[in-house]
């Protein structure tokens, strides 16, 4: 009697948990389902190269934004990981860091936005441009880079940093030579989401980069503003009413676009790269 008790429990523990990964996963799936089958009808060769409305150069700018970003938070996130991973020896100020980091990871992105306006654009004198942007897009997804990229430094087997050191090799050489490429796949592809969560972020960008009517719509240098489809599609559907729906309905299914694709260039990275562990 118990066993089939015990069984019953499980088979209502696997059902219940079913039912709450169908409860998340189906409003998603429905969202993207309509931004396909509108987004996808409504896209056109002109309304990616027209005007004013045209979508090439909010693509443009958000790919460099992104870009910019992930040139800044990689190098910083990589190396705070390995450092708290491999160097650091613990003790309640590392267990602070690490608090401090998860708390960033929950802070909203208009708080961000914010701090970015008062750092870089007003203090720093970087202005609105897309310098100013991609610092703060990078403080916003560093947290994530950092906890992404410690995850993975942590599941590399601790008998290959032993075998090293035993063959003479210093900490740094164990680091860079067997720790961080073993580890790459994991720090990849939260690098790549990180930047994927950064290149959907509305609030950031309207405060410290974008403008949704420029002369030159292309940027010149760092120091210039940009054109970003988060904002552009804010400002279509907020304060330009006049915008022809389908434009509205084609700018989110390009931005969605971006965003999945990579997350789906993550996920294939990973998956190839984990073919390459040593262990």
């Amino acid at each position: 009697m118990r066993i089939v008790s015990a069984q019953k429990a499980e088979k209502l523990s696997f059902a219940g948990l079913w039912l709450c990964t169908a409860i998340v996963i189906l409003p998603v799936l429905g969202i993207t389902v309509v931004l396909v089958w509108r987004g996808a009808s409504a896209l056109s060769w002109d309304l990616i190269v027209g005007t004013p409305h045209g979508l090439l150069a909010p693509i443009v700018g958000t790919i460099l934004l992104v870009t910019l970003t992930g040139l800044i938070a990689a190098p910083l996130g990589i190396a705070a990981a390995v450092y708290l991973t491999e160097y650091s020896r613990g003790g309640p100020l590392v267990r602070l860091v690490r608090l401090a980091i998860v708390n960033l990871a929950g802070v909203p992105s208009v708080v961000y936005g914010l701090f970015g306006l008062a750092l870089f654009v007003t203090l720093f004198h970087f202005g609105r441009s897309l310098l100013a942007g991609a610092c703060t897009l990078a403080l916003l997804v560093l947290p994530l880079v950092i906890s992404t990229s410690e995850e993975a430094l942590r599941q590399v087997p601790g008998s290959l940093r032993h075998a090293s050191l035993a063959l003479g090799a210093s900490q740094w050489q164990t680091v860079r030579r067997v720790v961080l490429p073993n580890a790459l796949p994991g720090i990849i592809t939260g690098l790549i989401l990180s930047i994927g969560r950064a290149a959907g972020e509305t609030a950031p960008i309207l405060f410290t980069a974008a403008f949704y009517s420029l002369t030159d719509p292309f940027p010149n240098s760092l120091l210039d503003p940009i054109l970003a489809l988060p904002y552009q599609l804010f400002v279509m559907v907020m304060e330009v009413p006049n915008v022809a729906p389908a434009t509205k309905w084609a700018t989110a299914f390009v931005l969605l676009a971006i965003v999945l694709g990579m997350n789906i260039v993550a996920v294939i990275l990973r998956a190839r790269l984990r073919g390459s562990r040593r262990w």
